[in-house]
């Protein structure tokens, strides 16, 4: 996933202020995941689950970026593809529909571990493998969009 946003970065990074600070978004998600599922090089110890504190940082920047995409990016990329052209808006507009699934997906997680106990982290583990194949699934979709704005509508960025 890590190498995926660098890609995101290279290609589409430094022409838009508000597409950076989301892919930077993106980006302190990823590694915030790592840290919280335990994954190298952030491995718990004796395979212990993450602190509460931990857990709740994740959901906040969870949310952050969900928003981030759906109140300010989306809407920018759909503003710059009616504008300029209906082909691409067609496109965006079937893709959104796809997203919001994996928003509903992000939001459920975050409504159950936002503010949690050590002692209610049984399903932890299931849940935050559901949640990062929906995150996956949600970031080729927004590469997507953003390859829909750029391929098309470049010289308006």
């Amino acid at each position: 996933m890590l190498s995926k946003i660098k890609q995101a970065k290279q290609q589409w990074g430094g022409s838009n202020k508000l597409i950076d600070s989301w892919l930077e978004k993106r980006q302190e998600l990823i590694v915030n995941y790592c840290q919280i599922a335990g994954l190298p090089p952030f491995q718990q110890k004796d395979n212990a689950l993450p602190a509460p504190s931990a857990i709740k940082e994740f959901c906040n920047q969870l949310v952050d970026y969900v928003s981030t995409g759906h109140f300010e990016i989306y809407k920018e990329v759909v503003s710059r593809c009616e504008t300029h052209g209906q082909s691409s808006l067609e496109q965006v507009n079937k893709i959104i529909p796809k997203i919001t699934d994996t928003t509903d997906l992000a939001l459920e997680f975050n409504d159950k571990y936002a503010e949690i106990n050590d002692s209610e982290l049984d399903q932890f583990d299931r849940h935050l493998s559901t949640l990062i194949n929906g995150l996956e699934q949600r970031f080729a979709l927004e590469d997507k969009l953003l390859a829909t704005l750029f391929e098309k509508h470049t010289a308006v960025i």
